[in-house]
């Protein structure tokens, strides 16, 4: 792995027995010796905490950076206050996925967009295309940051006793700044689990040593490192979009169910004449979970048949550790109804299932 790129916190992975594996051009962490279902299991119950310092951080400062946000994303950041974070969409002029992100009101002209690792180089440049004519600085800052996720239902217990910050003030899907290990850190209510918790934006050079404090501070509250296993099965239980599997370049935001991300009326942004156009039309297809009603594991890629015809791939799959059955996501027509059979292709058999709601687990700690 020696061409692959190395997070703040590789060291600790190797020290922890970690399985590394390559992902958005980095060596992270599959899984630790307890696996992923003990890792799942721990952040559902107790408290994980992973490593997600590839992800990409660019910060944009200036007189017209709220512009240049609003004109970027789907979403409308003018409806940030200082402290505010809220979830967006990179989109293409023709409407499709450039990336999903997180946006930070840091101030009136400043903000932080937080991208997918995989992603910052090709976000990187379709944010400087369209930098021309707005008054600001663009940095990418991703090399300079560390990103700590703690999750589960006993996350503040482990952090309260490392921080001055008042963390039962802050909201979901807000932040502050502070100190976490004497460490000069955000602390932001957010996270990829469904479950109570904080990521914790920190300088890459101080990220090792706080990592270490909270493996201390949590082995009394059984605190386990997890890795990218435990956080994709997580993540899907409560049905959040993963980009390159339930999301791409070729989907767009209202077909994938998260039309509440697009305000067409806030004006001008990119791809919103293509996301009108198709919202006038109407849908033709949506993202929809399903769950399979016979035993089988239903891998990405797999074949979907949906009234009896072939209705693409499965995008996301997974035998849920909490539920205990196969869970998935697909492209399905848009009138798709909850209840209706839906099957997928499993070693040439087809295995039969039923269209269901997001999210597909609905028990987590986290309070919105």
């Amino acid at each position: 792995m020696s061409d692959l790129k190395q997070t703040p916190l590789y060291e600790e992975h190797v020290r922890l027995n970690a399985k590394l594996v390559p992902f958005a051009g980095f060596a992270m962490p599959v899984q630790y010796p307890t696996g992923i279902r003990a890792e799942h299991q721990v952040v559902r119950e107790q408290v994980g905490m992973f490593d997600v310092s590839h992800m990409g951080e660019f910060r944009v400062r200036g007189a017209d950076a709220l512009a240049f946000v609003s004109h970027l994303t789907t979403n409308d950041p003018a409806a940030l206050v200082h402290g505010q974070v809220q979830y967006s969409v990179f989109c293409h002029p023709g409407g499709g996925i450039v990336d999903d992100l997180l946006v930070y009101r840091l101030a009136d002209d400043d903000f932080r967009l937080v991208v997918n690792g995989a992603n910052i180089d090709k976000d990187w440049t379709h944010v400087m295309s369209y930098a021309a004519g707005f008054d600001m600085e663009l940095v990418d800052e991703s090399d300079a940051i560390g990103l700590i996720a703690l999750q589960g239902p006993r996350a503040e217990q482990v952090l309260a006793p490392m921080t001055p910050v008042a963390l039962n003030e802050i909201g979901f899907y807000h932040f502050t700044e502070g100190e976490v290990a004497g460490i000069p850190c955000m602390v932001s209510r957010t996270g990829y689990t469904g479950e109570a918790g904080f990521e914790l934006y920190l300088a890459a050079e101080h990220t090792a040593h706080a990592w270490r404090a909270l493996e201390a501070e949590g082995e009394p509250h059984g605190l386990l490192p997890t890795g990218l296993g435990a956080r994709d099965t997580l993540r899907l239980e409560v049905g959040y979009a993963l980009y390159g599997n339930d999301i791409d370049d070729t989907t767009s935001p209202l077909e994938a169910g998260l039309g509440w991300l697009v305000k067409l009326n806030k004006g001008e942004f990119v791809g919103r004449d293509a996301l009108q156009k198709q919202k006038d039309e109407g849908l033709r297809r949506r993202l929809k979970g399903f769950r399979l009603t016979e035993r089988g594991f239903p891998r990405q890629h797999y074949e979907v048949l949906f009234r009896g015809e072939p209705s693409g791939e499965v995008r996301s799959g997974t035998l849920s550790p909490s539920l205990g059955y196969g869970i998935g996501t697909a492209y399905l027509a848009a009138d798709a109804a909850v209840g209706e059979a839906v099957h997928v292709v499993i070693r040439d058999k087809h295995i039969s299932g039923e269209v269901c709601g997001f999210p597909f687990y609905t028990e987590g700690s986290l309070k919105r």
